[in-house]
């Protein structure tokens, strides 16, 4: 079979035309031969895809389904984390306490669970904040990020953040 027949009628009917000729070859071989494929058939065999997953063998993904309380809370918790820096906490306790969100505790915990903040990051903006308004140590600093109820971060966010802006 010449390259050029299966350059005119593609990969797939050269690979056909192969298996004809070589199946023609095949029944005109002397008795005694052995039954078994050619190497060239084998060759085909192997290259079908046989190890690829079907689509039952697939695991499937559940998508949970929010409800729209946790929706606009977790929309709510996204525009205040890109506003300024938040602690978790924080974010819950001004998710559910003020009087504009009002979101259940539970709603407001599944929004600051689900935001993707880097609480790190979040703890160095509000202690930016700090310093852009006046003056603090850097202890004080610490103090303000992990004591106070409106920030609430944790000892070792707050050491994170004034070790970033010092």
């Amino acid at each position: 079979m010449s390259v050029e027949l299966i350059s005119r009628t593609g990969l797939a009917a050269g690979i056909v035309a192969l298996c004809l000729s070589l199946t023609a070859c095949a029944a005109t071989e002397p008795s005694g031969t052995s039954d078994s494929a050619s190497p060239a058939e084998e060759q085909v065999d192997e290259t079908t895809p046989q190890d690829e997953p079907t689509e039952a063998k697939k695991p499937k993904k559940k998508k949970r389904e929010l409800t729209s309380g946790q929706e606009n809370a977790l929309e709510a918790a996204r525009s205040y984390i890109d506003m300024s820096g938040f602690s978790k906490q924080g974010l819950i306790e001004q998710l559910s306490s003020s009087a504009a969100d009002g979101f259940s505790k539970a709603d407001a915990k599944f929004a600051a669970n689900h935001v993707g903040a880097d609480w790190k990051q979040e703890a160095v903006e509000a202690a930016q904040s700090y310093l852009d308004m006046g003056g603090f140590s850097k202890q004080g600093l610490i103090e303000q990020l992990s004591s106070s109820a409106a920030d609430n971060f944790t000892p070792a966010q707050a050491r994170y953040a004034a070790d970033k802006v010092y």
